[in-house]
C-alpha cells in the first residue's frame, strides 16, 4: 500500500510538471515576455536646443521610462538622419517612426495643417490645447492625417511669441516693403501682401543668414531660444506681438501602422506622454522667457518696441485675406477644420475677455503688490 502510494504521488508530481509546461508554453509570448521595439524620432530642432529640442529629448526619453524599455526611442535631431523640414515624410514612410516638430512647415502637404501649429490671430497656448482635447480638433486632425500614415498629437508649446528681429527699425507699413525676412507658414503669406519678400529656412539656419546679410530679420520663436541664438548680436530690433503665433503647438507624430500596431496600454502611452509633453514645455517656456527677455534688454542693449499700430491692423487685414483664400481654395477636410477651429474660437474668446484678458488689465493699474516687510 505504502509503495503504491509512493508511486502514485511521484506520478502526480511528474503529471502536474508536465502540465505546468504545457500551459506555460501555450501562454502567448507578451505573458512570458514583453516585446520590445526600437524606434527612431527625427525633429526640427538642433541637439540640445533648449525648450523644442530639449523637449523633444525629454519626450523620447519620457516614453522609454513609462514604457518601461517596451518602446526604446532613439533621438535625431535636424539633419542628422533627415533634414530639419523633412519629419512628416521619414515619419509617413516609416524611415521613423516618431517625429517632433511643428505641423504648419508642412503647409504644402496639406492647408489644414496649419491650424495645428498657429494661424495668426488664432489661439493662445491654452485655447489651441482646448479646440484639440475638447473641441473636436483631435478628431478632424485623425481624419487629415490618415492618407498620409500619419497621427499626430500635441506635444509641446511655446506660447505667444514675439513678431522677431530686424537689423533696421519698423515705423510704418511702407518700411516692410522690400524687406527680406525668415517667416514660416501663412505668415510668410500674410507679410507678403504688405510687400515683404519672404524666405523660409529652418531653425539652425537663421543665424548665418543674418550675418551674411542675405535676410534683414526674421522670426524664431521668441525671449529663450532668440537669446541661446543669439540673434541680438546681429540685430538690434525687437519687435512685439507675436500675433502670427500667439500660442504655437507643437507636435508628435507617429507612423500610422507603428501606432495600430501597438496593443492599447502603449498606444494610450504616447499619448499621455504627449500631453506631458505638451504642458511641461508650455511651463518651461513661461518659466524662462522672462528672464531672458531681461538679459536681452539689460546686458545686450536690445531695443524692444511694439509694432506700430498701422502694421499691427494691415497685418490683421492680410491675416484675414489669407484666411479667406485658404478656405476658399481648401479641400474638404480643410474647410472643416478651419469651420470647427473659428466655431470654437467665437466660443473662447468671450471667455477670454473677461477672464484671462481683464485680469492682466487690471494687474497693470497703479497699485502695490510688492513684500514690504523682512
Amino acid at each position: 500500500m505504502a509503495t503504491n502510494r509512493r508511486s502514485f504521488m511521484k506520478g502526480a508530481a511528474l503529471g502536474g510538471a508536465g502540465v505546468a509546461a504545457t500551459a506555460a508554453s501555450s501562454l502567448p509570448a507578451p505573458a512570458i515576455a514583453q516585446e520590445r521595439r526600437e524606434w527612431r524620432m527625427v525633429t526640427s530642432w538642433p541637439r540640445g536646443l533648449p525648450g523644442v529640442g530639449t523637449g523633444a529629448e525629454r519626450l523620447a526619453e519620457r516614453i522609454t521610462t513609462m514604457s518601461e524599455g517596451r518602446i526604446t526611442v532613439e533621438v535625431f535631431a535636424a539633419g542628422e538622419l533627415v533634414p530639419a523640414l523633412q519629419v512628416w515624410d521619414a515619419v509617413s514612410d516609416g524611415t521613423a517612426q516618431l517625429g517632433h516638430d511643428a505641423s504648419y512647415y508642412h503647409i504644402g502637404k496639406t492647408e489644414g495643417a496649419a491650424f495645428y501649429t498657429a494661424f495668426p490671430y488664432g489661439f493662445t497656448s491654452d485655447e489651441i490645447t482646448a479646440w484639440v482635447t475638447y473641441g473636436g480638433g483631435q478628431e478632424l486632425w485623425d481624419e487629415l492625417y490618415e492618407p498620409f500614415n500619419l497621427r499626430g498629437f500635441l506635444a509641446g508649446n511655446t506660447g505667444v511669441q514675439t513678431f522677431g528681429w530686424l537689423r533696421e527699425p519698423i515705423n510704418s507699413v511702407a518700411d516692410l516693403d522690400g524687406l527680406r525676412f525668415r517667416a514660416p507658414g501663412n505668415q510668410g503669406r500674410v507679410l507678403g501682401k504688405l510687400g515683404v519678400t519672404v524666405v523660409v529656412l529652418p531653425g539652425g539656419e537663421i543665424f548665418p543668414a543674418l550675418q551674411a546679410g542675405t535676410i534683414d530679420g526674421a522670426e524664431w520663436v521668441g525671449p529663450y531660444n532668440d537669446l541661446s541664438f543669439g540673434l541680438y548680436q546681429v540685430c538690434p530690433y525687437y519687435y512685439f506681438p507675436g500675433y502670427h503665433e500667439p500660442g504655437s503647438a507643437l507636435q508628435m507624430t507617429v507612423n500610422r501602422e507603428e501606432y495600430d500596431s501597438l496593443p492599447g496600454d502603449l498606444q494610450q502611452l504616447l499619448r499621455v506622454a504627449a500631453e506631458a509633453s505638451n504642458s511641461n514645455m508650455t511651463a518651461e517656456y513661461n518659466a524662462y522667457s522672462g528672464p531672458a527677455l531681461r538679459t536681452l534688454v539689460t546686458e545686450h542693449g536690445v531695443q524692444l518696441n511694439p509694432l506700430p499700430e498701422d502694421v499691427q491692423l494691415a497685418c490683421g487685414e492680410a491675416s484675414n485675406e489669407v484666411l479667406n483664400e485658404v478656405y476658399e481654395d481648401g479641400d474638404d477636410i480643410t474647410r472643416r477644420i478651419i469651420e470647427s477651429y473659428f466655431q470654437f474660437r467665437r466660443d473662447a474668446v468671450p471667455w477670454s475677455r473677461i477672464g484671462t484678458q481683464a485680469y492682466l488689465n487690471s494687474r497693470l493699474l497703479p497699485f502695490a503688490y510688492e513684500i514690504t516687510s523682512g
